[in-house]
């Protein structure tokens, strides 16, 4: 595995799902890991697995990405901490369900406002500081942002803005020695559908249903996702920028027969 021994790191969306696995790892490969979310026990839960694996206690934000002063708290607080910042995992983001038959605008507003306008601002202020450090970032796209699925709509939209985003950041950075790419997971074993308005029977079905639409025949998980992440962050992956890297068993190649 890579290391990120002293490297600065800021992982939003980290007190669950891909954004706390990601943070575990990287901390175990010798990063310094600034750890953002929402909910603060959730977050402590994450600081403690970084312990717990061997990394260095992680720096803990709550902010809400949707406030503007938030977001720039989380850069104030990493660099008068560290004075730097080394990698930025833009991981925070949610999904809600409809069509265009029944997605009001607030709903739609809500998910692109915080797929792609936080994400848009934190990138903004970090990225003087990935300059002086020829750092890079990772976005955490989706499958979604490649293929097109019916049912949710809005999320889809958001997440073909990242890889779009991370494409056009990824050319503009290049010449300053800055490195932009995203992942794209397919159905990962997390609560973002049920949080998106599946309940329990149907996220049951949605899992099952996953070992159809995913040609290695099941859902993924989180540390699959990490590792992807921990990759294109490293110098392993230095020659590499402005891709979309599907980590979805498949599904992205899959067409109905």
């Amino acid at each position: 595995m890579p290391s990120f021994k002293d490297k600065v790191i800021i992982v939003t969306g980290a007190s669950s799902g891909i954004g706390a696995g990601t943070s575990v790892l990287l901390a175990k490969l010798g990063g310094l890991l600034t750890i953002v979310g929402r909910n603060l026990d959730k977050l402590n839960e994450t600081a403690e697995q970084i312990v717990a694996a061997g990394g260095a206690p992680a720096l803990q934000v709550a902010a809400d990405i949707n406030s503007e002063s938030d977001v720039q708290g989380i850069v104030s607080a990493t660099l008068a901490k560290h004075g730097r910042i080394d990698v930025l995992v833009n991981n925070a983001g949610i999904l809600e369900l409809g069509s265009i038959e029944n997605t009001s605008l607030e709903q739609f507003d809500r998910v692109m406002n915080t797929n792609v306008r936080s994400l848009y601002q934190l990138t903004h202020l970090v990225t003087p500081e990935l300059i002086k450090t020829k750092g890079n970032i990772v976005n955490v796209s989706s499958v979604n942002g490649i293929r097109s699925f019916p049912g949710v709509l809005a999320y889809n939209v958001s997440k073909a803005a990242v890889d779009q985003f991370t494409r056009c950041v990824a050319l503009e950075l290049a010449p300053k020695g800055v490195r932009v790419n995203s992942v794209n997971p397919g159905v990962i074993i997390t609560e973002l559908q049920r949080r998106g308005g599946l309940d329990q029977e149907a996220y049951v079905k949605f899992l099952e249903h996953a070992k159809v639409t995913h040609a290695l025949g099941r859902p993924g998980e989180v540390k699959e996702v990490a590792a992807a992440i921990a990759f294109l962050a490293s110098d392993e992956a230095s020659f590499s920028t402005g891709i979309s890297l599907p980590v979805d068993g498949g599904r992205h190649a899959m067409c109905p027969r």
